[in-house]
């Protein structure tokens, strides 16, 4: 039986797109300090919050996946989102901030981008990093596409009136990709691979349950280095608009930012999951870490001239966005699709780790010091420390009961 697998792809873009949208967190953080007087160490914890929501989660819901498929989680975790964001219209305390559009939104942000992936992979083991790029890819541009009109939105009608027409919009969006959404029928037989000089070298992939993932020295190394090396993205993306603003740029200059950023971020997950399908993984994760090690300060010190300043914001998104897809596509390398929602799960929450990590660097230090300076160094650094450990990481032998 000939079972059509693409409408799998548009309904986990319709869903990642509304989803992504949440990378434009900094769009609103003018228009809320102003009105509530709110430091930007306050307004910097919802994105945290989002992280961590969608990190944790995210875990939760491949535990339920399994039972229920990936169709009830995007189906709940687009409900979730919009929740979210309207309830966050009514924002009279920065409590009531962090439970709408950080606890609700980021929860739904969790349950909805779990369901993509573990479809996605399923319909398309023999595209892994491509597949799983596109729809994380996807996932970023959301921010790129909703950011700009957001900030219009909220320059002209308030921020109360754009929360509550694109929470409308995101729901609409939501529920015909969950519609769409649907994993693959007992009797579905992926397409075999195409030989690559990467695959040859890759080991066949084995399934291993996610408590012998746990006894793996390679899954720590990976942790760490994925925590790390997302630190300077995040702590960007929690930034931007504040940090364009203080450079010099005016509110338009700094909405466009975020759309540069969006797409840097959107192509590195798509185009870098294809490179690692045919260079490897982590030869694709250490170029671009590297990348982000010597962009990221150069993005400080040249953020004042225009062309300077987007083409490093472009690559600097670009390295973040990559290992979001290629870690994704690495945990089916190493440990298989069976278990992908949960092993992967576990390694997302280095991910939010480095949601927390990464505002809070860069919200602190611009708090006690008045500059960004000395955030984007120590973001610099802690790129260097994951390119150094994986260095050392390799795959091991799945146990021989693995299932």
């Amino acid at each position: 039986m000939t079972h059509r697998r693409w409408p799998v792809l548009v309904g986990g873009g319709l869903l990642n797109m509304s989803l992504g949208t949440y990378y434009a967190w900094s769009v609103y953080v003018p228009a809320l300090e102003r009105e509530f007087g709110w430091t930007r160490t306050q307004t910097s914890l919802v994105a945290t919050i989002d992280m961590v929501m969608l990190a944790s989660t995210f875990m939760v819901a491949g535990f339920a996946q399994r039972r229920f498929g990936s169709q009830v989680n995007a189906t709940i975790g687009g409900i979730l989102f919009s929740l979210g964001l309207f309830l966050a219209s009514f924002t009279d305390s920065i409590p009531w901030l962090y439970m709408t559009w950080g606890v609700i939104l980021g929860a739904g942000l969790g349950v909805g981008y779990s369901a993509p992936i573990a479809a996605g992979s399923r319909w398309f083991p023999d595209h892994l990093g491509v597949v799983n790029g596109l729809a994380i890819g996807i996932f970023a541009a959301g921010s790129g596409i909703f950011g700009p009109i957001a900030g219009y939105l909220v320059e002209h009608y308030g921020w109360r009136d754009t929360f509550r027409l694109l929470a409308g919009v995101f729901f609409v969006f939501c529920m015909v990709g969950a519609y769409l959404l649907k994993d693959p029928p007992a009797d579905y037989a992926a397409p075999a691979p195409k030989a690559t000089p990467a695959r040859a070298k890759r080991a066949p992939m084995v399934d291993v349950p996610t408590a012998d993932v746990l006894r793996q020295p390679a899954f720590y190394m990976l942790w760490v280095a994925y925590a790390l090396g997302c630190t300077a993205g995040t702590m960007i993306i929690s930034q931007l608009v504040p940090f364009a603003r203080g450079a010099g740029w005016d509110a338009r200059t700094a909405a466009l930012a975020i759309s540069v950023g969006a797409a840097g971020s959107a192509l590195g997950r798509f185009f870098s999951g294809w490179m690692s399908d045919h260079m490897g993984r982590l030869f694709t994760l250490r170029l671009m870490v590297v990348l982000s090690m010597v962009c990221t300060p150069l993005l400080y010190i040249e953020r004042s001239a225009a062309a300077p300043f987007f083409t490093l914001l472009f690559v600097v998104y670009y390295c973040y966005g990559t290992q979001l897809s290629v870690y994704t596509a690495l945990a089916g390398d190493f440990w298989g699709i069976k278990y992908i929602s949960t092993n992967y799960g576990l390694l997302l929450l280095a991910w939010g780790f480095a949601g927390v990590l990464g505002p809070l660097i860069g919200a602190r230090i611009f708090t006690t010091s008045g500059t960004y300076e000395y955030a984007f160094f120590l973001a610099a650094a802690s790129a260097a420390t994951a390119f150094v450990i994986l260095l050392f990481v390799r795959p091991k032998p799945a146990p021989a009961h693995a299932a």
